[in-house]
């Protein structure tokens, strides 16, 4: 399998193991007309245009750099049901009809990936064994077997683990149990997105790449969106953009924080070594705030992330505590090189949730995955196509929010640096 051209794209172990991408041009026409333009290419536009066009309606996806180029095809690959929120939670917060329909919706969001997976005959590299969370503290495996009943009550088939079944089935310390969610799963996420986009357009979606939109506008009741070389018409418009939203639409931009993760891969491991880690095909996340997660990609290397630092082009300087962590966390592993290390931007929203936004008449959007985008995104860009279609929040089973700004935005940056230091201390503090 020959890696992506890198000209293209930020160097990844994803990159250099997704083989050939699905090649776009640059939009470069006048005025070309769709029911839907969607600005974004990455899960959430390429979703939204997929389940638009098996809808039968015309659809354009305009991605500025190249399909998955930002955290689609960055981050860790693991497929994760549900929220960070329990679905007592969301019932608690958005009340037992919407509530419910939400818990109901999000407790199904990894069935809705390997499901695309499935039905179109994507090639990524897709198992589906499970998604381990690890405790690093007795609190917290508190918290994690009340999570689990709370699935359970719901029909979800859950195991707890105790520390000796969690050493066995991770090959991982430091951790005094955890649960095993079945649902979950593991992708390549680079070749997830490929797939995606291939899909949508063999039912007839236009993709245009290197084609940022620089301008949106509406008049005579539709929209116009315009790009360096070419401009386009919609009756409707999807933003996409995530973690990389920019001034196209200033409020959307303001409602979410930017974070980066941080991920490294080591070389192949040997036999002996990768029978002793994730051997039964899982992915592990665990409950620190500052949290690492991990999986082994079908190469046989060892995948690990943590958060990382506000820029795109990580090091292996940037890297030292990670990989001092992977050492400690995985000791048979002392001594191992590796061969990627990388980083990318996520979008975290005030309340921990997704949003849903009806921006103005024909105009929607969603962004805010908080570290849960494989899924969610998938997801949310199958209830874009619904509302674009006409369905109601209560019909999708997922409210609409109204857009607003993050109080203080601009000083957000130092906002996260801050509660990073804090979460750190808290999470030595095993509190």
């Amino acid at each position: 399998m020959s890696p992506v051209d890198a000209s293209n794209y930020p160097s990844s172990l994803w990159c250099d193991t997704a083989g050939d991408p699905p090649a776009y041009s640059q939009l470069s026409d006048e005025k070309r007309a769709y029911d839907v333009a969607i600005v974004g290419g990455g899960y959430t536009g390429l979703s939204a245009a997929l389940h638009l066009s098996e809808a039968g309606l015309r659809c354009v996806v305009l991605e500025g750099r190249e399909i998955g180029w930002g955290a689609s095809g960055r981050n860790g690959g693991q497929v994760i049901a549900g929220l960070k929120y329990d679905p007592e939670d969301l019932i608690a917060h958005f009340g037992p009809g919407v509530g419910s329909a939400m818990a109901d919706l999000v407790g199904r969001s990894a069935d809705a990936v390997f499901d695309l997976i499935d039905r179109h005959g994507i090639a990524c590299d897709a198992v589906r064994n499970g998604w381990i969370h690890a405790a690093h503290c007795e609190k917290s495996l508190s918290r994690l077997r009340n999570r689990a009943e709370q699935w359970r009550a719901m029909g979800i088939e859950t195991e707890i683990l105790d520390a000796q079944k969690i050493v066995r089935m991770t090959g991982a310390r430091g951790y005094v149990g955890g649960w095993l969610d079945r649902r979950g799963g593991k992708i390549q996420p680079l070749m997830y997105a490929f797939g995606l986009a291939r899909a949508a357009t063999g039912l007839g979606t236009d993709i245009f790449t290197k084609s940022p939109v620089k301008h949106i506008g509406r008049s005579q009741g539709k929209w116009h969106l315009r790009t360096d070389r070419g401009s386009v018409a919609a009756k409707q418009i999807i933003l996409c953009t995530n973690g990389y939203t920019d001034g196209l639409w200033p409020e959307l931009r303001e409602s979410v924080v930017p974070a980066w993760s941080l991920q490294i891969s080591t070389l192949p491991l040997s036999p002996a070594i990768r029978s002793t880690i994730l051997s039964g095909g899982q992915s592990l996340s665990e409950t620190r705030r500052i949290l690492h997660y991990c999986q082994i990609d079908a190469h046989g290397r060892l995948v690990m992330g943590t958060r990382g630092p506000a820029h795109d082009e990580a090091t292996y300087r940037d890297a030292d505590s990670l990989i001092s962590d992977m050492k400690d966390i995985f000791p048979q592993l002392r001594g191992m090189e590796l061969d990627h290390v990388w980083s990318g931007r996520v979008a975290m929203t005030a309340d921990h949730l997704p949003h849903l936004h009806h921006l103005a008449e024909g105009a929607h959007a969603a962004l805010g995955y908080n570290g849960r985008g494989v899924a969610m995104a998938t997801v949310m860009g199958r209830l874009l196509a619904l509302r674009v279609q006409g369905a109601s929040s209560l019909e999708i089973g997922f409210p609409t929010t109204p857009l607003k700004a993050i109080r203080f935005h601009r000083f957000s940056s130092l906002g996260i640096s801050a509660y990073g230091r804090w979460y750190g201390l808290l999470d030595r503090l095993k509190m």
